[in-house]
């Protein structure tokens, strides 16, 4: 018996040591708010004061835009995500990307509230700062969501909506980045914000490529990087603990009554196809670009391609 406990105490030893030199190894501290802008805020970016936070955005294309384009980008991304969608557009549209709170230059929200309203209320907000009365509102997967969630809370605000690989109904996903299946675990919140392996980040940013040959090295500098901005990875565990309940979105989502672009790529795992077939049903009157081999974030993996599919949905 002595030499079975034995054996079991060097086994637990050892492995709390293999434990330790992981998470001594994986130890990530936050990196500098100004080391951060030198590299991702060049201009055009700027940064306003709104709602307790310096927001982080770009705005660019003609000033006399009756109705500009305001991009949102989903969970754990920015707004450089629509780098393609912005140089295609900005020749005849104002276009206007931010960082939402929790992600980004922008940081996390003051009172740690991520759920729809205070989103909503922060697009409003937004607006208002900017002194835009009506936006053709576009959002990708979190951001899809928000789009519209807040054209349902702010209708006049709204002219038209673009869905990319929306979040809102009920999801079958087949593949969940790893960083989000970690970040679900509230066991796991205390390390969450405190160790991030960079391959961790890279198998997250391949997973939503339909094509993961496409994620380059700086592809994912800039998701790490923008990650370890101070405050992003404890709002990442906030945000999924504050997930509203999705089976009861579809009435509200059918309440949508203005022109919809749904855009979707056929290879997504974490919001299958099928769902925007969900939100065609449910929105009277909304259309439907699919592309077959691309992933969760259309725009990003192929901007030429899904960026067509807008410049003939706003000529219409």
């Amino acid at each position: 018996m002595k030499t079975v406990a034995k054996w079991f105490a060097g086994l637990l030893l050892l492995l709390l040591l293999v434990v330790g030199a992981v998470l001594a190894l994986s130890w990530t501290p936050d990196l500098p708010l100004e080391q951060l802008k030198a590299r991702w805020a060049p201009a055009p970016s700027q940064f306003i004061e709104l709602q307790g936070m310096s927001v982080h955005l770009r705005d660019e294309g003609p000033r006399d835009d009756p109705e500009p384009l305001l991009l949102l980008h989903g969970t754990s991304a920015s707004l450089h995500t629509w780098d393609g969608w912005a140089a295609a557009l900005t020749d005849k549209h104002r276009v206007i990307r931010v960082d939402l709170p929790g992600f980004g230059l922008t940081g996390p929200f003051p009172d740690g509230n991520y759920r729809m309203p205070q989103y909503s209320a922060f697009i409003a907000g937004l607006l208002d700062a900017l002194q835009i009365q009506r936006v053709v509102l576009a959002g990708n997967s979190l951001g899809g969501q928000i789009a519209w969630e807040t054209a349902l809370a702010y209708p006049q605000r709204v002219a038209r909506l673009i869905l990319v690989d929306s979040s809102g109904f009920p999801s079958q996903s087949t593949a969940v980045p790893i960083g989000f299946r970690l970040a679900r675990i509230p066991a796991l919140a205390p390390l969450i914000g405190k160790i991030l392996p960079r391959q961790m980040i890279e198998s997250s940013v391949r997973n939503v490529y339909g094509n993961p040959e496409l994620v380059s090295p700086q592809l994912v500098d800039r998701y790490y990087e923008l990650t370890l901005r101070a405050g992003n990875r404890q709002s990442l565990v906030q945000r999924f603990s504050q997930r509203d309940d999705p089976t009861l979105n579809p009435p509200r989502i059918g309440q949508v009554a203005i022109p919809t672009l749904i855009i979707w790529g056929g290879r997504d795992g974490l919001i299958p196809p099928a769902n925007a077939g969900l939100f065609n049903a449910a929105i009277k009157g909304s259309q439907v670009a699919m592309f077959d081999t691309l992933g969760h974030v259309p725009q990003e993996e192929d901007a030429p391609a899904t960026v067509a599919a807008v410049e003939a949905f706003l000529a219409r």
